[in-house]
């Protein structure tokens, strides 16, 4: 069984599962359309993100229109802090954050709608994330800003300790507006 718990960015939630677990272990349904019918949420790609260190850092990426890119994560292994922050300026939470430990033995998921850029900081060596997408990567509608843009003030529970270069070079989140 899976539910949907609102956050507090508009069309973001929590997933919340319930795994049956016996003497062998578990069995977690991670996905289940007529489950989350509500999100309208097709399947067209599904990524999956390897960290071999804790402190490592990817985001704030996000796809500008017309990709759809909607998005449900889930922590498979180790353990991350994930950040949400709304972009899309017709949205009553409008720059609004969210913030969020997903684990891999706490077996909940983020859905994440498109318009809001999402990061995250790994926790714990050896950290796997799977995404499920329901648009395709386009590269030329990927854009980002830089994680320790003064406006959004995240305190982040860990030193960042690997980031890309791609994503320590983004612009500053008040050069997009």
């Amino acid at each position: 069984m899976m539910r949907l718990i609102k956050t507090n960015i508009d069309k973001c939630y929590k997933i919340i599962t319930a795994p049956k677990k016996d003497n062998r272990g578990y069995f977690l349904r991670s996905f289940c359309s007529d489950e989350l019918k509500k999100l309208k949420f097709n399947i067209k790609q599904i990524n999956i993100s390897f960290n071999k260190d804790a402190g490592t850092l990817r985001g704030f990426h996000y796809q500008k229109l017309p990709s759809r890119e909607d998005k449900i994560i889930s922590c498979i292994k180790g353990e991350i802090f994930n950040v949400i922050y709304d972009l899309r300026s017709n949205s009553k939470t409008f720059k609004k954050l969210f913030t969020i430990k997903l684990k891999e033995n706490d077996f909940n998921l983020m859905y994440i709608p498109a318009g809001c850029a999402n990061c995250f900081v790994t926790l714990k060596n050896n950290t796997k994330i799977i995404y499920y997408m329901n648009d395709n990567y386009k590269p030329k509608k990927n854009y980002g800003f830089n994680y320790n843009s003064e406006e959004i003030k995240i305190k982040w529970p860990i030193k960042i300790k690997k980031i890309s270069k791609t994503d320590l070079n983004l612009p500053k989140l008040n050069n997009l507006f």
